[in-house]
């Protein structure tokens, strides 16, 4: 099985190591604040307080090689630089890094950032994609096998239950944040109903994940 960490467990962290755990994926959660190591270790045994910075804390909590590593760290721009460099002195391989500004973003890739991303963010490319009328406006790439998702809510997902769109692609796929009437909510009910102008972020194994964006798509043209 591929090991992931997560590293910074705000929002966007949490949810994204809590969503990569749902998936049955092998996860290291990182953070230096207890308490949001105790929230996330209901989901994630391996969940450690530690400083991502130091070289020789990371080493000896396993972070050393692993597949995929994802930067989650807020406003801290400093630590997220020195946390990537610790991370690529012990040959991990995809690390992709948040970024907080275009500079920042900008560093972090001339540094080795697999995949920079802007979660307040969209390009202009997910915009021409809205107007020509694909509604996957915003994916990433966390491997070879699981992909992170935003879809516009379609005809057929109106009025279902969260529960009910998961069973339809098998539970391979799940909800991680929904936003409606301009707030997004990250922990979303099973049960929550769908509503016409929703927009879901969804992660799962990559050929579900298409799934869904062909279903989406073709109620759409």
């Amino acid at each position: 099985m591929k090991t992931y960490a997560v590293i910074g467990l705000g929002k966007f962290g949490f949810h994204i190591a809590k969503g990569l755990a749902e998936q049955g994926m092998d996860i290291i959660a990182i953070d230096n604040d207890p308490h949001k190591i105790q929230v996330i270790s209901d989901y994630i045994q391996d969940a450690l307080i530690l400083d991502s910075t130091d070289t020789k804390a990371l080493q000896e909590a396993g972070v050393v090689g692993l597949d995929t590593v994802i930067i989650s760290i807020g406003e801290n721009i400093e630590a997220s630089i020195l946390t990537l460099m610790a991370l690529k002195e012990l040959d991990n391989k995809n690390i992709i890094a948040k970024a907080i500004t275009l500079t920042h973003g900008e560093i972090l890739a001339r540094l080795g950032a697999f995949k920079v991303i802007y979660p307040e963010r969209e390009s202009a490319k997910k915009l021409v994609e809205n107007l020509v009328g694909n509604v996957v406006i915003d994916q990433v790439d966390f491997s070879s096998t699981i992909k992170i998702a935003k879809f516009l809510v379609t005809k057929s997902l109106i009025g279902k239950q969260v529960s009910d769109v998961e069973a339809m692609f098998e539970n391979e796929i799940h909800l991680i944040a929904c936003k409606t009437r301009d707030n997004w909510t990250f922990d979303v009910e099973k049960s929550y109903k769908i509503r016409e102008n929703d927009m879901l972020s969804f992660i799962g194994k990559k050929s579900f994940i298409e799934k869904l964006r062909h279903l989406t798509k073709s109620e759409s043209e």
